[in-house]
C-alpha cells in the first residue's frame, strides 16, 4: 500500500524529544523524508535511528534556532538539496520560568521571545519559497492554551504563544488566495512531555496523553485538506 506522504519532504523543529520526536516518527512512517532539527545531535540521532529502523528516511540538522544566521544557513542547505518543502512543523519552544508578570526576568524573557517568536517568524520567512514550491505546502504550528486563555504566572510563555498564533494566522491569510500553502495551529493540551514535567513537577504523567497522540493529530493535518487557519486542540 502506498504511504500517504511518499515522495514528500517534511521538516520538524524540536525533533529530539517529546511531541517533536513523535511527530517526526509519525511523518516518517507515513512515507515522508523527515528533516530533524534541534540543538542536541545525540537526541536527533536516536530519532533518526528509530525512523530508519521503521523503514523510513530522515536527515538530522543540529541547529540552535536562536543563534544568529542559523536559520538562514539551514534554509540554504535544504534548498540546495530539495526543490520544495511539503510540511513544516514549528514545534521548538522553551517554557521559561513561571512567574508573576511584574517579576519576569528581562534577560530570560528576551531569550524566550527569541526562540518562541522571533525564530518562528524567521523560519516562516526562510522556508516560504520552498513551501510555495510544494503542490500542497502545509505549515503546522504547535501552540498552547495559555496563548488564547491567559493564566496567572504563565504571562511570558503565554504572550509568546499568543504572538505566534497571530503570525501563523496572518501568514495563512496572506497565502489563502495566492498559493496552495495552508496553515494550521495545534494545541496539544496536557501531554506527557519534559516541558510539562517542568511546569507541573508533582503531576503523575501516566495520567496524561502521550506525545504520539498529538503526533497522530499533526499527521492527519499533514495528509488531509483543510481551510487555512484551522485550529485544533488534541484531546486524550
Amino acid at each position: 500500500m502506498t504511504k500517504p506522504l511518499s515522495g514528500k519532504t517534511a521538516l520538524v523543529t524540536g525533533a529530539s524529544r517529546g511531541i517533536g520526536a513523535a511527530t517526526a516518527e509519525a511523518l516518517g512512517a507515513a512515507g515522508a523524508h523527515v528533516i530533524l532539527v534541534a540543538r542536541t545531535a545525540g537526541g536527533l540521532e536516536e530519532v533518526e535511528e528509530r525512523i530508519h529502523k521503521a523503514g523510513g528516511s530522515a536527515t538530522i540538522a543540529p541547529v540552535d534556532l536562536a543563534e544568529n544566521d542559523s536559520i538562514a544557513r539551514l534554509a540554504e542547505a535544504i534548498a540546495g538539496r530539495w526543490s520544495s518543502l511539503d510540511i513544516l512543523v514549528l514545534n521548538a519552544a522553551m517554557l521559561g520560568t513561571l512567574a508573576p508578570v511584574a517579576a519576569i526576568d528581562a534577560k530570560e524573557f528576551a531569550k524566550l521571545l527569541t526562540l518562541n517568536l522571533m525564530a518562528q517568524q524567521q523560519m516562516i520567512a526562510a522556508f516560504d519559497p520552498l513551501l510555495r514550491a510544494s503542490e500542497a505546502g502545509r505549515l503546522i504550528g504547535v501552540t498552547s492554551s495559555v496563548g488564547a486563555a491567559p493564566r496567572a504566572y504563565w504571562g511570558a510563555y503565554g504572550a509568546s504563544k499568543a504572538a505566534l498564533d497571530t503570525l501563523l494566522i496572518a501568514y495563512g491569510q496572506e497565502n489563502a488566495n495566492i498559493s496552495p500553502v495552508r496553515v494550521a495551529i495545534v494545541d496539544p493540551g496536557a501531554t506527557a512531555t519534559a516541558m510539562r514535567r517542568k511546569a507541573f513537577p508533582g503531576e503523575d504523567q501516566s495520567t496524561l496523553k502521550s506525545p504520539e497522540t498529538v503526533a497522530n493529530a499533526i499527521l492527519t493535518l499533514a495528509t488531509e485538506g483543510y481551510e487555512t487557519g484551522k485550529r485544533i486542540r488534541v484531546e486524550a
